[in-house]
């Protein structure tokens, strides 16, 4: 079972990102490293919304956001997560 995690950007996430990027990696890393997190990424064009691939339960990826920060300084506007069910990969 999959989890994706996807984010909602706020208009000028572009601009206010540097300041916090190095914590986010830090956090979405160490996740990875820990198998939990397949992918993350932003999606462009616009920059409006990210998504992140987890095998990892409800409840981890549930704190990781609230710990994210992004998050925590309102880089993220919102958040969903919903299970996904691969069928091909």
């Amino acid at each position: 079972m999959h989890l994706l995690l996807e984010y909602t950007l706020a208009p000028d996430y572009l601009e206010r990102r540097a300041a916090l990027r190095e914590d986010h990696l830090a956090l979405a890393r160490a996740a990875h490293e820990r198998g939990e997190l397949l992918l993350a990424g932003a999606l462009p064009d616009p920059y409006d919304r990210a998504l992140l691939v987890w095998t990892a339960g409800r409840d981890v990826v549930e704190r990781f956001a609230e710990q994210d920060p992004y998050v925590v300084h309102g880089l993220v506007t919102g958040w969903t997560l919903r299970r996904w069910d691969v069928v091909v990969g």
